[in-house]
């Protein structure tokens, strides 16, 4: 169901350890308050050298260029937290007086931290707070008086990143000698150390911000992504971006992504027109057609445009158009050279989420997500339909196998065999797809579950998602709806694009597949490999699992 209808932090947390008494209760003043509030770190093998079971502080050892990275965090007005598993207690390998003493020799060397958050089980204690469980992190954002949502978890397994995922936090993977090379493989965000993370996290929190002196506002700007409905959805918070600047706010898009520019807030007008160089089947380019595009944009009289693209497309042929059409000021993001087509050449490196890689041309074209709005994927309530009475109570899961892209979607097969598992698991199950889906739908769904294959539009879909306790889905447009109302994900991520600028974003989300498949960062549509390998070997009990880790139980969430 939606994420705001019930408490996610009502669950068995960690233990609260010192430092906690320090945590601030809201933003720090002056300082920037839009993508993160807060960094939480690992302890062993991110902070200090990891000493097994240590609970000697003569053994305490900071990693090189740790101290001079957290103070760098503090001077930007983060709040820090070390979050961090110790079996060890549960093992009687040493007292808990004794990791104190462990933990006021870091913060001597280190400095200190707003809280630390212990999870003193072993893995066989079924614990939710032992990483990769969700509840550190939960319990962290509590103590530090924000959400999973704004804050950035640093570890060095895959673990710390995956609790992160589950909580819809921000992971950053700092690979040390004992991470395995999966876990770097399925990791959003890889570092190659602490102060490189650092540099980073604080680089996007920058990008996002508007210069001083660069917000203008503006009568009217046009704003365009011609693309699919995903990618329609994730430029969502740009567009609220530029709409909180301007008067009016024109999208320009193509057919495939006309029904999610229906759903989005912040927009007055919608132009739809395909733009072959960047249509995946394009027709030739039809001179005629792109004479009346031009004439059509001129006569919004745009005063600025935003060209909005993922990382491997051009924006220059659009840019060429819109200065034909006589717009005066044009942003975009450009490694080319772009000569006298754009006033504001962006330029963002590779891997950043595809939201705030959007968030961010907007701020350098000097808009900004007004107070009060999250960086968050956000939909129209009024564009959705009413709730289905034939649908049952809100709580079930949606399983969406399609994919436009056949490389992303789940081989049917397994699907099925998804299916039946979280059927016996307890689970109502519903199998969504698009109407020339429904042959998949109905054989998914005759192993378990209701089949609403070719029954709904996008809206409906939106509005089947946001009630549902949870989506399994691989990276196709569902995920983003899902990401939109909060819903969490179980991503069947195949990683032909790479998962760090495509997952769903800031939603709770647990990532199956084998992320060092053969077709790793194709951009492949059609599957390049025989067997689908990065999703054929997924065993759909990891899906019913992935469920409990989101506090997914049939019914709906805990």
């Amino acid at each position: 169901m939606r994420q705001d209808q019930e408490d996610p932090d009502k669950r068995r947390s960690a233990p609260v350890y010192a430092g906690a008494d320090r945590a601030a209760s809201g933003p720090v003043e002056g300082h920037p308050r839009v993508l993160y509030d807060a960094v939480l770190l690992d302890r062993d093998g991110t902070l200090i050298e990891d000493v097994p079971y240590n609970g000697d502080p003569e053994k305490v050892r900071p990693l090189p260029g740790a101290r001079a990275a957290l103070d760098r965090l503090r001077a930007a007005g983060l709040r820090l937290a070390v979050v961090t598993n110790q079996s060890g207690l549960a093992r009687g390998y040493f007292t808990q007086e004794q990791m104190r003493a462990v933990h006021a020799r870091v913060e001597e060397l280190l400095g200190r931290f707003d809280a630390w958050l212990v999870c003193p089980h072993d893995d066989a204690d079924g614990c939710d707070c032992r990483k990769p469980a969700p509840g550190l992190v939960h319990a962290a954002a509590r103590e530090l008086g924000t959400t999973p949502a704004r804050c950035v978890m640093v570890g060095d397994i895959g673990r710390d990143v995956a609790a992160a995922l589950a909580a819809g936090a921000t992971g950053v993977l700092v690979p040390t000698p004992v991470t395995r090379p999966e876990e770097v493989a399925a990791a959003g965000w890889v570092a190659n150390d602490l102060p490189a993370a650092v540099h980073e996290i604080l680089r996007r929190q920058q990008a996002v911000q508007v210069a001083p002196g660069a917000a203008d506002r503006v009568g009217t700007a046009l704003v365009v992504r011609s693309d699919s409905a995903g990618d329609v959805l994730v430029t969502g918070p740009a567009i609220r971006a530029v709409a909180a600047g301007a008067q009016r706010v024109v999208l320009l898009c193509g057919p495939r992504g006309r029904a999610a520019a229906n759903l989005l807030p912040g927009i007055d007008e919608i132009i739809e027109h395909p733009l072959p160089w960047i249509d995946p089947t394009p027709a030739p380019v039809d001179p005629a057609a792109m004479r009346t595009l031009t004439a059509r944009i001129a006569a919004v009289g745009a005063e600025q445009a935003v060209v909005f693209t993922s990382f491997h497309q051009s924006a220059l042929p659009l840019a060429l158009l819109l200065r034909m059409a006589g717009i005066p000021r044009i942003a975009a993001i450009s490694d080319d050279y772009p000569g006298s087509l754009l006033d504001i050449r962006h330029r963002v490196p590779v891997g950043v989420p595809e939201p705030e890689r959007a968030l961010s041309l907007a701020a350098a074209a000097g808009h900004r997500l007004p107070a009060g709005d999250e960086p968050v994927l956000r939909l129209r309530p009024d564009a959705l339909p009413p709730r289905r009475g034939d649908l049952g109570d809100p709580g079930y899961v949606v399983l969406h196998p399609g994919s436009a892209a056949s490389s992303r979607a789940c081989p049917p097969e397994l699907a099925a065999r998804i299916a039946g598992a979280l059927t016996a698991a307890g689970h109502r199950v519903l199998v969504t797809g698009g109407p020339d889906e429904r042959e998949v739908t109905a054989q998914v769904a005759a192993a378990g579950g209701t089949d609403l294959g070719g029954r709904t539009d996008l809206a409906g879909l939106a509005a089947i998602v946001a009630d549902a306790g949870a989506v399994v889905v691989g990276n196709t447009g569902p995920a983003h709806l899902a990401a939109a109302a909060g819903v969490p994900v179980v991503s069947l991520f195949a990683p032909t694009v790479p998962f760090g600028q495509w997952g769903p974003y800031r939603v709770p989300t647990v990532r199956l597949g084998d992320a060092a498949a053969p077709c790793r960062d194709t951009r492949a549509a059609s599957c390049p490999i025989p067997g689908h390998p990065c999703l054929s070997g997924l065993d759909p009990a990891d899906v019913v699992k992935a469920l409990r880790v989101l506090a997914v139980v049939g019914g709906g969430r805990r």
